[in-house]
């Protein structure tokens, strides 16, 4: 049993939170901008709330972040009442957001120099993955951080892996983001040649899905897609800001992503029609407009 907590109560990490301190067994502050979901999180699993990242950062041994994009990161980390200004040394920031290998490397240096430890650890599995304790997490630092980290970070995931230094695991979800953004534009046009073609989808997908073209998201979002209900899973608007980071770092390091540089602007015109929250597989939804 560790003391943790916390920070950032969104889909993801309200039910993250929850799996350490119910099937962890960890002592769980948590904190989040509403305060009111804070309270009921506690009220749902007992824990305690926190009225700043800071006083819930406070005496913990592990301090959990998820929350939205890199300007957030820094503000519960290093701003006026980040969580950063009270860490103890030797414990260990692990952060689930979905950022920039930047950064990541930023704050785990910036750990380093306050006497604690760092570890980015984004996440893949999507709010279903959350709720059912079934993540894949991505992590990047040191292996003797990570060996401590890991069998806490286990509560909520089925797979853990150290994939290098720190930013290592941001790099492996941009990785994960970039092979998601071509599956389900290539399902897509699928489904959408199959209707033209005359064909029953549900038995065209019986058949391909057991061979070489099945794929998660085959086999979890063509029932949907099929219906035209796109209200499963993870948003449009995040998969737009995941594929920005993407497509940032590859202007860095001269990857050339020509196909998630298009699908990228395909989930522009679904935003144009309405479908900011929408889930990614609504690609399809641009084809049959």
């Amino acid at each position: 049993m560790s003391e943790v907590a916390f920070i950032g109560l969104g889909v993801m990490g309200y039910p993250m939170a929850a799996h350490l301190q119910n099937k962890g067994g960890h002592r769980v502050t948590v904190y989040n901008r509403n305060a009111a979901k804070a309270e009921k999180w506690v009220a749902e699993h007992g824990g305690q709330t926190a009225a700043t990242p800071m006083e819930a950062a406070r005496d913990k041994d592990f301090v959990f972040a998820c929350v939205g994009n890199d300007d957030d990161l820094r503000s519960v980390t290093t701003g006026e009442h980040g969580a950063f200004h009270a860490m103890k040394s030797g414990s260990v920031f692990i952060d689930n957001t979905t950022a920039s290998a930047e950064v990541a490397r930023e704050l785990a240096a910036e750990a380093q120099k306050r006497g604690f430890d760092f570890i980015d650890a984004p996440v893949s599995g999507g709010q279903a993955g959350a709720e059912n304790g079934v993540l894949t997490v991505m992590c990047g630092g040191d292996q003797a951080v990570f060996d401590r980290a890991s069998p806490v970070i286990q509560s909520f995931a089925r797979m853990v892996g150290l994939m290098g230094p720190a930013g290592a695991g941001q790099l492996t979800k941009m990785i994960n983001q970039i092979c998601i953004a071509g599956l389900v534009q290539g399902l897509a046009e699928g489904i959408h040649f199959g209707k033209k073609a005359g064909l029953d989808i549900e038995k065209v997908i019986d058949v391909i899905s057991k061979g070489a073209a099945g794929s998660w998201q085959m086999e979890n979002r063509h029932k949907t897609m099929n219906e035209g209900r796109y209200d499963f899973g993870f948003a449009v608007d995040w998969m737009r800001k995941d594929l920005g980071i993407c497509l940032a770092e590859a202007d860095r390091n001269g990857a050339a992503l020509p196909v998630t540089a298009l699908v990228d602007q395909f989930y522009k015109e679904v935003q144009s029609m309405g479908g900011k929250r929408w889930d990614t597989s609504s690609l399809l939804a641009r084809l049959e407009k």
